[in-house]
């Protein structure tokens, strides 16, 4: 016996959809709509349990395998111009001893504060030249997370020592000179990029005395 051509369609809509998803991971409504799928697909497969909402807007397969950045990937859906910084892009680089609840989030001067319910959010902001410096890209649960390299991170963290403190800068320089995260030329461009040579200078001499 043949599916009504309505219910029929509706069936065909969600192969697609859970096709989809196992595909990329994290789901969002525009994502069906750039596939030509009605956005209600996702209702009914979360009503049926073969999708779940991980965060508000975004969905993705019930039981799947976390990434431990998953967190990022979260935020850089939802927020597309910011880029990962600071604690978080430590984090990413195997830098230090920081475990950030937050995700550290740099945005553009104009752009009004992102208000998410989860992940929680720390932001401070850059100018457009500078949020294009030094960005490298990671794959998370299928998203491209926009990350600062590791010699932008440490010199930001001098940047922003006041709200993150002179210690975690200092450990992230020591820790990522003695992995080889970054060249010395590279992070020296990066610190005089960001004014903050004279402050790094005596402790660079000191690592590499």
């Amino acid at each position: 016996m043949k599916l009504p051509t309505q219910a029929a369609a509706a069936a065909t809509h969600e192969q697609k959809v859970l096709r989809l998803a196992r595909r990329r991971k994290l789901l969002r409504a525009r994502d069906l709509a750039q596939e030509g799928l009605p956005t209600i697909t996702l209702t009914r497969l979360v009503q049926a349990g073969q999708l779940e909402r991980v965060a508000r807007g975004l969905y993705g397969m019930p039981g799947a395998v976390v990434h431990e950045h998953r967190s990022l990937a979260e935020v850089s859906v939802r927020v597309p111009k910011g880029v990962v910084c600071l604690l978080s892009a430590l984090r990413v680089h195997g830098i230090g001893t920081q475990a950030p609840f937050e995700v550290w989030l740099a945005i553009p001067h104009h752009m009004a504060a992102p208000r998410l319910d989860q992940p929680a959010l720390r932001t401070v902001r850059m100018s457009d030249q500078t949020l294009a410096d030094g960005v490298v890209r990671i794959t998370v649960d299928g998203v491209k997370v926009p990350v600062f390299n590791a010699a932008k991170t440490v010199a930001d963290c001098f940047k922003f020592r006041n709200k993150i403190g002179l210690d975690v800068a200092l450990e992230a320089l020591r820790d990522g000179w003695a992995q080889r995260k970054f060249t010395m030329d590279d992070l020296w461009r990066h610190a005089t990029h960001a004014r903050v040579a004279n402050v790094m200078r005596p402790y660079i001499e000191a690592i590499t005395a």
